[in-house]
């Protein structure tokens, strides 16, 4: 990889003034660039980048914005994900609308990128802010979107995440891994590449059992907290097993939230008690996982239609909210492909 190129773990900014809005732009088109999406398309991922940190300068408080790759089996594109906290849009549908502004412009920036966009989901609430996701894929019909979501935010000052997440389909299992490496910076994004890794390659069977694997393969390393979620639809259940301090939860339509069980250990290190549990998780149903760098103080009462949106946007939502800037965070939220 040379030295410009964006990884997969992608490139965080902060979006206060112009000048940080050219340098997600300059960005946006090196990635177009690396994953060969054409000129054409590069040419209006640079509109897309330009009118989403154009509204983060005029409108937002606290905005940041994502620029990373996003993969679908051998094709892959360019994923952006701008976060602010405030002061966020009534109605985003109003809002997308060419001639709608609040700041005397000529309202063309939403339309504007939901027309060059492959993909675009957002939510927004007053008070709270906006978040907006988009994808632009090389010329040709957009792939399916994916049934889970997520993203991580490295610690302030650090540049690397001690956290990861994974997603896969073995043998159809539909399977899910958030891992938190022990610590911060290298050692612990070391961890969490080799749990990522292993985890990839491990054998199609039950969550507990792709825990131990985990555990085998990351004696090297200083350990992690991780926990596996595989959600099966046609029976309705999720099972689940964790070590350590990861959080997750099943979030259904009129049912009270509920939490699962992890228990107590580091996966690498010792000899944990892994097992495995249970539970219902009916049509509609939303599984939320994150790390210790996420408080768990959220409720989903809180974001009227929120469950309705992408499971990357409710993860961003999340991660805004919650995520505590003194320790890597993230946040993955999962929905039955059926």
């Amino acid at each position: 990889m040379t030295p410009d190129a964006v990884s997969d773990h992608g490139l965080w900014f902060r979006v206060e003034s112009g000048s940080a809005a050219s340098a997600v732009r300059r960005a946006a088109e090196r990635l177009g660039g690396q994953l060969g999406i054409g000129d054409a398309r590069i040419a209006d991922l640079a509109i897309v980048a330009a009118e989403l940190t154009s509204n983060l300068v005029k409108h937002a408080d606290e905005g940041v914005l994502l620029l990373r790759p996003v993969r679908v089996g051998d094709r892959a594109g360019v994923e952006l994900v701008a976060i602010d906290s405030g002061p966020g849009m009534a109605d985003l549908t109003v809002s997308s609308r060419d001639g709608h502004s609040t700041a005397g412009t000529l309202g063309i920036g939403l339309g504007a990128i939901m027309r060059q966009a492959d993909w675009f989901d957002g939510y927004s609430l007053p008070g709270r802010g906006t978040v907006l996701a988009v994808q632009v894929w090389p010329k040709g019909p957009a792939p399916e979107q994916s049934w889970a979501g997520a993203l991580t935010r490295p610690l302030t000052g650090e540049a690397v995440s001690g956290d990861g997440y994974a997603v896969r389909v073995a043998e159809g299992r539909h399977q899910v891994l958030v891992c938190d490496g022990l610590g911060h910076g290298p050692l612990a994004a070391s961890a969490t590449d080799a749990a990522l890794a292993a985890f990839r390659s491990a054998p199609a069977a039950p969550p507990a059992a792709v825990v131990q694997h985990l555990h085998r393969s990351m004696s090297h390393t200083r350990g992690a907290a991780l926990a596996v979620a595989e959600l099966d639809g046609e029976a309705h259940l999720l099972r689940y097993a964790g070590l350590g301090n990861i959080a997750a939860t099943v979030l259904a339509e009129g049912e009270r939230r509920r939490g699962l069980v992890s228990l107590p250990g580091i996966a690498g290190h010792q000899r944990p008690v892994v097992r495995e549990y249970e539970y219902a998780f009916p049509a509609g149903a939303t599984l939320v996982m994150h790390s210790d760098g996420v408080a768990d103080r959220w409720q989903l009462d809180d974001y009227p239609g929120l469950a309705g949106r992408a499971p990357l946007v409710l993860a961003a939502t999340v991660l805004r909210d919650a995520g505590v800037r003194r320790d890597d965070a993230c946040v993955l939220a999962a929905r039955a492909p059926w």
